[in-house]
């Protein structure tokens, strides 16, 4: 099996990286590989599944990050992502919040190198597509290269072949996971050791990259760079993507385009009863920097929680920013 190269992703964002979030990112880069938020077997086997896993198609293409320990459990999840349409499985390996650690997943998984084999053998042995690993480099007191060196060590033999590292240490005991995501010292040199030292397998690096040039720097070492809070906050960041990185020949979609092209889903998703606000969250953050950029998020954060309200709030706000300032095509 042969994984598809992703240059650039979108990390899973709990909270954050849902179908509406990766529906709007998707009509600044047509492929960007985005990642869900983190689900749990549990979730998926005993709750609402559809809830849970429904995309629209053109998100594709777009992974499903899996939180679980269970082999069997982490199967079935997996065939049923496959079947739902995923193009991608993704075992959580990083996160290090005290709910996660409870149900024994996670980063606390990185002492573990052995279930994580047998978890990935698991899956792959229940689907086609490919299944992936997002990890940190080591966690709490373990030194951290032999720590990263000898976990992918371990679970590249059960056929990962694409690491995702979050290049920084998880701390499970006296750091917030917010904390966790800053507190920690980066630690790129360790990823691309990592990809030296395995020219064979796909790298992505993770942690604190802001910006598609210094992401290109990194792409001269390993195989992908996966944007997390950048990508969030300031989602034109990925407006170069498929022309810089993919050979796209069209030019980068404008601010506005990308508002244009969310309205025929917003108004399709409050036909189905979604409140606005549970899409427009996720674009507050498009003008940022640009004129107007306050304007646009005080009006939607004013009118988008009103009940009925649809993509005429949307295009009042549009109608705030200041052209032709607003619309620059050039990624920040």
């Amino acid at each position: 099996m042969t994984t598809q190269r992703h240059p650039i992703s979108v990390a899973p964002m709990m909270d954050w990286t849902d179908r509406h979030c990766r529906y709007f990112l998707r009509q600044i880069s047509r492929h960007a590989l985005l990642y869900t938020e983190m689900v749990t077997t549990g979730a998926i086997l005993h709750g609402p599944r559809e809830r849970l896993l429904a995309f629209h198609p053109d998100e594709h293409p777009v992974a499903l990050q899996l939180g679980g320990s269970d082999p069997q459990a982490l199967a079935e999840c997996a065939r049923i992502a496959e079947a739902f349409g995923y193009d991608e499985v993704n075992l959580n390996v990083g996160c290090p919040s005290d709910r996660v650690q409870s149900g024994r997943f996670g980063a606390c998984l990185m002492a573990e190198p052995g279930l994580v084999a047998e978890l990935v053998g698991a899956m792959r042995s229940a689907v086609s597509i490919p299944v992936t690993v997002k990890s940190r480099i080591a966690i709490d007191e373990m030194e951290e290269w032999p720590t990263l060196d000898g976990f992918v060590a371990t679970v590249r033999a059960a056929g990962c072949s694409r690491f995702i590292v979050h290049a920084r240490k998880a701390w499970l005991k006296g750091l917030s996971p917010q904390e966790n995501r800053d507190i920690p010292p980066l630690r790129y040199d360790l990823v691309h050791r990592l990809k030296q030292e395995n020219p064979d397998l796909d790298i992505t690096i993770n942690g604190g990259i802001l910006d598609l040039d210094t992401a290109a720097r990194h792409l001269q070492v390993v195989d992908g760079v996966m944007l997390g809070r950048a990508a969030y906050k300031n989602p034109y960041v990925l407006a170069e993507v498929d022309r810089r990185f993919h050979g796209a020949s069209e030019p980068a979609p404008t601010r506005e385009d990308a508002v244009r092209r969310m309205l025929p889903y917003i108004e399709a998703r409050r036909v189905e009863g979604v409140p606005l606000n549970a899409v427009t969250r996720h674009m507050t953050g498009l003008f940022q920097g640009q004129r107007g950029g306050r304007a646009w998020r005080r009006h939607l954060s004013d009118f988008a929680h009103k009940n009925g309200a649809g993509p005429e709030v949307v295009e009042a706000a549009l109608a705030r920013i200041d052209p032709p300032k607003g619309f620059s095509q050039a990624a920040e």
